[in-house]
């Protein structure tokens, strides 16, 4: 199966003729040159392919984005607020290298815990950043700031963490 990266949501529709306003996470202006299809999940795990028909970039955190198929405001509703996914080729090639997004796929590292798995979702939120990672069966948020955040190794693809004390005994009770 093929890894699917969370880009963003579409935000709103634009337009008559079914056309999105794509937010996204990438970290860089782009419209999304080359790609040929994005993927949305209608439902949990379900990655339906939308070809693209025509992308613009607004600024770097939105694109116009027009789906083939969807050809009226009606259509484009339904899929108001649904995530937008690509895959993995595609994302690696378009996320800026300093968005929090590029440490998709990245292996979680604590100071003293040692390896704690896979970051699988990176949530960006106003005040601050969380990876989702699983450890030890449980599904943790970790925090990604400067005094969480000791040192990104791209190479390795590994993200060192310092996390408060306690924060993994929250998770593991």
């Amino acid at each position: 199966m093929a890894n699917y990266f969370n880009i963003g949501k579409l935000a709103a529709v634009y337009g008559t003729e079914g056309e999105f306003i794509l937010r996204h996470s990438l970290g860089r202006k782009t419209a999304l040159k080359d790609i040929a299809a994005v993927f949305i999940e209608e439902r949990k795990d379900s990655f339906l392919p939308y070809f693209v028909e025509k992308a613009k970039a607004k600024d770097t955190e939105n694109i116009y984005l027009k789906l083939e198929g969807i050809n009226t405001r009606e259509e484009a509703r339904k899929l108001l607020q649904k995530g937008v996914y690509l895959e993995e080729a595609d994302f690696k090639g378009l996320a800026s290298a300093s968005a929090p997004l590029s440490l998709l796929g990245f292996t979680a590292t604590d100071k003293t815990e040692g390896e704690l798995g896979k970051i699988e979702e990176i949530i960006e939120m106003p005040q601050q950043v969380l990876a989702r990672v699983t450890y030890r069966e449980k599904e943790m948020l970790l925090p990604l700031n400067e005094q969480t955040l000791l040192k990104v190794d791209k190479k390795q693809q590994i993200v060192h963490l310092d996390l408060p004390e306690g924060l993994l005994d929250v998770y593991l009770g």
